[in-house]
């Protein structure tokens, strides 16, 4: 039997809308919200979204399910006030200086106050100005901005399972911000900078590098090169109202923009990207051949690759040691590009424009310079670009397309569709499957590792030999998928992983987005740019080819290592500490530290903090005691552990914490 609801006096028909949000938004009424995500859990903290409905009065439409013959109300006197006050309240607390902020454009906090007519805010400001966070390389976070609607915080845990951020504090003190309130940098935020995409403000943003850029163009010293990741071309039409134009046609615009602005040459990441296939395929080949540190996990996203590096380390020589795309590109481009433009090498800045805030953070690793000098200078997103586009006052809807500087502006499809989740094992499919089959082509054949799910599987076939290949998006998913090879539940012989939803073309420095259709349009513009293009195997790039004869020799060689390999390191989750939980009042006191790193939080150590800490609160010798939360013990598969005076205990529980407590207590007041 249909169900429905009457929605406005109007009967509308539902089925599996777990909340009256969705189904008053199909009805294309845009009910305001902060808190509110279509990809997160409902949190039902802002109530912007409030709705009448008869006899039961005005809830919350986001957490409140449909039910049948439900006679709703989304808009009254009543309710239009109650908005307004929340709104004016939230301004009172937050800092107003709209004309500068980097989310000016698309702040929903903006967006409300101007739907609802607010034009003063009828209560005293109450904002307690805080420093800016500008510790990282990806991202800046201004408490001033933050609204607590908790999107960050809910992204952070539920879709990517870091929880690098959190509530912190009751009440007015209530604040949104890393572990033991310290800053991004020192927390084990991976920089993917999703919670800046689903941020309604300013409070969190890709940290900018626009001014540093046009600074180096303005440098007569300087030769400036820039090269454009395959997902930039696929979304930054959006910022002009063109949406959805052709991957072609738009990557064509990028590059007579690039020239008006100044750049000395414009390349493309997908040439970078087909040569990372290269790479990355023969290594493959390699490892199915010696059976070592299988599966293969992909190394082109860093913040995948950092995440592994953090949570398991034990798990680094799965990783591929090929540079991503941008990290070869920087590497090919530093050493071939002073002599072709006649330039010292330290007078050559090179310039890559991502769709992704992680990248400014693998552009400053250490692996990715040589001699002191970076691989690549500046890292600007899609949004920073379209900035950039705007500030020299080109018009882009009208520019004419040109072409991309050669050699490292000519690519196949297979660099291409990189920028899409699958991307990556599809261009590897096309080059080894080609090495058994040099009939296959098709842009088509291998589209079963398409798709929209954040964990998809396929079986394909390589020289009579069975692989088993996994396609993964979002950290959380990814590290279920660790965990069940871990766990010896599943068995993958490829694994491909991005960090952010849809692969590259859902990465935090697009163009900020609500719908998720918009991701389908990215992604269908990549994969149409493949068809037009003649080729479509990576390893049929002739520029690719001639790369290697020039200087590379083959792939796998001694030179291709130096220049288009890296090694990944254990990372500590947090870097600086102890951190005070308990401090002892005597000068004479028993040192209790319990180990926060990620391996031992994952096994309970935060739980175990509190039971230590309750236990010694309730004895009397706690001013003897002083409780330390270190970083780390590096002992990860053996935690929680805790070290107490002087003895360390490994799988640690309560039951053991306490008995050597009293025993280290006796110790020490005997010693005392």
């Amino acid at each position: 039997m249909e169900k429905h609801l009457i929605i406005n006096n109007k009967t509308v028909s539902f089925d599996n809308e777990k909340n009256i949000l969705e189904i008053i938004r199909k009805e294309n009424i845009e009910l305001p919200t902060f808190c509110y995500h279509s990809e997160l859990s409902a949190y039902g903290s802002c109530r912007l979204c409030m709705v009448e409905v008869e006899g039961r009065g005005i809830l919350p439409a986001c957490s409140t399910p449909p039910e049948n013959a439900m006679k709703i109300r989304t808009n009254n006197e009543q309710i239009r006030e109650m908005r307004k006050i929340i709104v004016e309240l939230l301004l009172a607390n937050h800092d107003k200086r709209c004309t500068t902020c980097r989310k000016s454009e698309t702040c929903q906090l903006q967006t409300l106050a101007r739907r609802l007519g607010i034009d003063t805010i009828r209560f005293r400001p109450v904002l307690k100005k805080e420093p800016k966070d500008l510790s990282t390389h990806a991202l800046v976070r201004d408490p001033n901005k933050c609204v607590l609607c908790g999107d960050c915080v809910r992204f952070c845990e539920e879709v990517q399972s870091i929880g690098a951020i959190d509530f912190a504090n009751r009440g007015p003190n209530s604040v949104v911000c890393p572990s033991f309130g310290k800053d991004l940098e020192s927390s084990e935020c991976v920089y993917c900078g999703q919670c800046a995409r689903v941020c309604p403000t300013g409070a969190l943003t890709p940290k900018s590098e626009v001014s540093l850029v046009w600074k180096a163009l303005s440098d007569p010293k300087k030769k400036v090169i820039v090269a454009i990741a395959p997902a930039v071309r696929a979304a930054i039409g959006e910022a002009f109202g063109l949406v959805g134009e052709n991957g072609t046609e738009a990557a064509g615009k990028i590059v007579t923009a690039l020239r008006a602005m100044g750049f000395d040459k414009v390349f493309d990441i997908s040439f970078s990207a087909d040569m990372t296939i290269v790479e990355e395929a023969n290594e493959f080949v390699e490892r199915l051949g010696n059976g070592k540190s299988m599966p293969q996990f992909t190394s082109c996203c860093p913040a995948w690759v950092k995440f592994v590096e953090q949570y398991y380390p034990d798990m680094i020589e799965n990783l591929s040691s090929c540079r991503s795309p941008q990290g070869m590109f920087g590497s090919i481009a530093k050493k071939i590009m002073p002599d072709i433009l006649e330039v010292p090498k330290e007078d050559l800045v090179v310039v890559s424009i991502m769709p992704c805030t992680a990248k400014k953070f693998e552009a400053r690793r250490s692996e990715l310079s040589k001699d002191g000098l970076q691989d690549i200078d500046y890292v600007l997103t899609t949004q920073e670009f379209a900035r950039m586009i705007e500030e020299s006052g080109l018009r882009f809807a009208e520019i004419e397309a040109s072409a991309f500087d050669m050699p490292m502006g000519f690519k196949t499809g297979g660099g291409v569709i990189f920028g899409n989740s699958g991307g990556v094992t599809e261009a590897v499919l096309r080059n080894v499957i080609s090495k058994t089959n040099d009939s296959v082509d098709e842009t088509e054949q291998f589209n079963f590792v398409r798709g929209e799910d954040g964990i998809r599987e396929a079986k394909v076939n390589v020289g009579g030999k069975e692989l088993k290949i996994a396609i993964v998006y979002g950290l959380k998913n990814a590290r279920q998928i660790v965990r069940d090879i871990k766990a010896d539940k599943s068995r993958y012989d490829f694994i491909e992983v991005m960090a952010c939803p849809g692969g590259c073309i859902g990465g935090a420095g697009q163009p900020v987005y609500k719908d998720l259709s918009v991701r389908k349009v990215r992604t269908k513009v990549l994969y149409e740019n493949d068809k037009t293009l003649e080729l479509h195997k990576p390893q049929d790039n002739p520029y690719v080819r001639e790369m290697y004869q020039q200087f590379l020799g083959k792939p796998g060689s001694n030179v291709a290592h130096e220049l288009l390999h890296s090694k990944h390191s254990n990372k500590k989750r947090l870097k600086e500490g102890p951190f005070t939980i308990h401090k002892s009042v005597k000068e004479n006191r028993l040192n209790i530290n319990v180990c926060f790193g990620t391996s031992c939080m994952l096994k309970g150590s935060q739980k175990l903090l509190k039971q230590i800490l309750d236990f010694t609160q309730a004895h009397e010798y706690k001013d003897n005691i002083g409780i330390d939360a270190s970083f780390c013990f590096e002992r990860c598969s053996k935690g929680p552990v805790v070290r107490i005076g002087d003895k360390l205990i490994e799988k640690c529980t309560i039951e053991k914490a306490i008995e050597t407590i009293e025993e280290q207590i006796k110790k020490f007041s005997k010693n005392a």
